[in-house]
């Protein structure tokens, strides 16, 4: 689900009665979808609670999203965490394809196109 996708449905939630919170990377997306409360973490997208295998941060991520869930009493309240991915040098390469990879990726896709056909001929697939 797209980012623009999920800040809209908080919205609606909040408008229903639900509250909500996000925790996420896209910052500009997000505040211009204008969630009630969302916890920015600045790290590649996919990555919303910490590095993989990094239990120690991902508890505390979540800890400071519920914190910010319980204690925000404003609209539109972003908090931004403290944790730094470690550099900033994923920024530069962060879903860049050049000529080494586009062989894999090509291959990454076929592979995927011929089980997803297996999953259409044996009806596990959505026909929408």
């Amino acid at each position: 689900m797209c980012h623009q996708t999920v800040g809209l449905v908080a919205r609606h939630l909040e408008a229903n009665g639900i509250p909500t919170l996000i925790i996420g990377s896209a910052i500009d997306i997000i505040e211009t979808c204008g969630v009630p409360r969302f916890y920015f973490v600045d790290f590649p997208l996919g990555n919303p609670c910490g590095k993989p295998y990094d239990v120690q941060m991902q508890s505390q991520i979540v800890d400071e999203a519920l914190d910010l869930f319980e204690k925000a009493t404003t609209p539109n309240t972003t908090v931004k965490s403290t944790f730094d991915w470690g550099s900033h040098e994923w920024r530069d390469s962060y879903m860049h394809v050049d000529e080494s990879d586009r062989e894999k990726l090509r291959r990454m896709g076929e592979e995927r196109r011929r089980e997803r056909e297996q999953r259409r001929i044996q009806g596990r697939v959505r026909t929408e």
